[in-house]
């Protein structure tokens, strides 16, 4: 049934695509659903500045892009990586891939991370690590559309870091999403919008070790369904202090950097700070 509904979405065009995700948002928001509670915690956590009216329309906001991430998975999934690379209006920074120090991506939760990934593998080969999903056929059917062509994938555990040191150590591109809870291991509490919360040290860690140049990426979405704009831009995550704490908390200064350009195209429906805080 998953199948069909993405391959559905796949074949709209992608106006009527986002104008379903747009739907399936303000259902989200009209409705007690899980997903707006969750992102209504997150923003008024995050935006505490914000009079209730201001709150009101990001959270509404929000749920619409989360609407359109939904329904343009298929969009993104069941077409080829070629007809992806269409809908891209605008490259910003692409010539950051290419660099004498090892590259790191580091790609938020931000616009259609989804599409971050192929883009860049049409022009390097890229490994990216991912958190398997507990479903196994869910999982296979992720696997299959993710890993393509010059797009590789290592999972989030001692076997997916050892296939992303190996790719470094053989000049490859890799890229992280460090913006989610791994849990206790492999995590420490940094700062995110003032909130003290569980982050992934992989990332930092990993940019120490090789003297890598970390480099932002994220695919924004434009409005009135007019296609993406791919950016990429270097960010500085090493502390002059040298220590894991303070590269951490530069990680999540840059992606909160990033954020408040356009809050509404964040990944506000999980549960960043379920270790800090009750949902």
């Amino acid at each position: 049934m998953i199948r069909l509904i993405l391959w559905v979405f796949s074949i709209m065009p992608l106006r009527l695509n986002h104008f379903i995700g747009t739907l399936i948002g303000q259902c989200l928001y009209l409705t007690k659903s899980d997903s707006r509670a969750v992102v209504s915690k997150n923003i008024q956590l995050c935006f505490p500045k914000f009079n209730l009216e201001q709150q009101q329309i990001l959270i509404k906001k929000s749920l619409i892009e989360s609407g359109k991430s939904l329904s343009e998975s298929g969009f993104i999934w069941f077409r080829n990586f070629d007809d992806n690379a269409k809908y891209i209006t605008k490259k910003i920074g692409i010539e950051y891939l290419k660099s004498d120090k090892t590259v790191i991506l580091l790609v938020p939760h931000f616009g259609c991370w989804e599409l971050v990934a192929r883009m860049v593998s049409l022009s390097e080969p890229v490994v990216f690590m991912y958190k398997a999903l507990k479903n196994k056929q869910q999982n296979a059917l992720l696997l299959s559309k993710r890993e393509q062509g010059d797009l590789f994938m290592a999972s989030a555990n001692k076997k997916g870091i050892i296939k992303l040191q190996r790719a470094i150590n053989n000049k490859q591109l890799i890229a992280i999403l460090p913006d989610q809870d791994p849990g206790e291991v492999g995590s420490i509490l940094a700062p995110f919008f003032s909130q003290n919360t569980r982050t992934m040290t992989l990332l930092a860690r990993l940019a120490r070790k090789n003297n890598a140049q970390v480099v932002m990426a994220w695919a924004k979405r434009l409005p009135i369904a007019k296609g993406y704009e791919l950016n990429l831009k270097p960010v500085k995550i090493l502390s002059d202090t040298n220590t894991l704490e303070d590269d951490v908390s530069l990680m999540n200064k840059a992606i909160e950097d990033l954020v408040i350009t356009q809050p509404e195209q964040y990944l506000w429906n999980y549960k960043r700070f379920k270790s800090v805080v009750k949902y």
